[in-house]
């Protein structure tokens, strides 16, 4: 293995790397704020989403969210005189990027939230750095993992057991399943983090519209003939969550996210996942009147110490005096 902030067979530098190295403190400052906007708009989403699945169905929700954000999206970028790539190579890796990080994981967790509390599926989607690190140290050759990586893989794992083991003691449930579910999507955004990579010659935006382009033209049929949106009510209360959820949590969300791909490599951009579960949890909490049971909130406390183990750098030795 060598370690998880390098992709397997990768033919770019690690970005992450090179940023650290030659970012001035000024720009370094604005990734991280960008780093904690992403947090923002992402904690937020599972709100929305739990409100959006009340009164429209998940595939409908989610076929939606893409359309909207893919429609925001082309239409900055026409704004901005960007064209997006005609090759059929680009637009392969467009749609297997929108498999990995729109899909499959937006309709899991949109599915999953009839059933789990937006807090809940913070904390799970938040384990996203851990499963970034085994994969992409389970397809590379090199360095092995460092002791305090290997120690946030354990940790983070424990805090998910301890989430939906204790569903699990009760029997496989409906809400059981929704959880691994969860987990399921946060394994898809891990292999969309690596994935992405492939992009940080564009501009952010591109591979943000072209990929939201290749999930609606996957979804929108599937909506249609699976859930008839047609024949749906939604409460305004939904269609604004939506609105929300399309044009914050997507949209501008997935521009920030291709920017700090390129900017501060997989790692670093999934670290925001550890940024993300209190902003999840608290808006839950606040605007939900969720509440967190006595395992989540340990759970909580083993996935937010994994992902900081695993993406916090490390202290640099000190210097030997002559």
């Amino acid at each position: 293995m060598r370690s998880c902030g390098t992709e397997a067979r990768s033919r770019v530098p690690d970005d992450s790397r090179l940023a650290q190295r030659s970012s001035p403190p000024g720009e370094r400052l604005g990734e991280l704020g960008l780093l904690a906007l992403l947090a923002t708009l992402w904690g937020g989403s599972y709100a929305f989403i739990r409100v959006g699945v009340e009164t429209i169905p998940p595939v409908t929700l989610i076929a939606a969210r893409t359309a909207m954000a893919a429609a925001a999206l082309l239409a900055v970028l026409r704004w901005r005189g960007i064209a997006l790539p005609r090759g059929r190579n680009a637009w392969r890796r467009f749609l297997v990027q929108a498999c990995l990080n729109s899909v499959v994981p937006f309709t899991l967790i949109a599915w999953a939230e009839q059933w789990v509390d937006a807090g809940i599926a913070t904390i799970l989607n938040a384990c996203s750095p851990i499963f970034t690190c085994i994969i992409a140290g389970a397809t590379a050759r090199g360095e092995p993992l460092a002791r305090r990586k290997l120690f946030g893989v354990a940790i983070g794992m424990i805090g998910i057991v301890l989430i939906v083991g204790v569903q699990a003691l009760s029997g496989i449930g409906r809400q059981c399943l929704a959880e691994l579910a969860i987990v399921a999507a946060t394994i898809c955004y891990a292999g969309a983090a690596l994935f992405g990579r492939r992009f940080d010659r564009l501009d952010p935006m591109v591979p943000a519209a072209g990929s939201l382009v290749c999930g609606a033209i996957v979804l929108v049929p599937v909506s249609l003939i699976a859930e008839r949106p047609w024949t749906l009510a939604p409460s305004g209360r939904s269609v604004a969550a939506l609105l929300c959820l399309s044009l914050l949590s997507t949209a501008l969300a997935l521009t920030v996210y291709f920017r700090l791909l390129r900017t501060l490599g997989p790692m670093g951009a999934t670290a925001q996942a550890y940024l993300r579960v209190p902003i999840g949890v608290g808006i839950g909490a606040l605007f939900l009147d969720e509440a967190l049971s006595p395992d989540a909130w340990i759970g909580l406390v083993c996935v937010i110490a994994g992902v900081a183990a695993m993406t916090l750098p490390a202290r640099a030795p000190p210097a030997l005096r002559a």
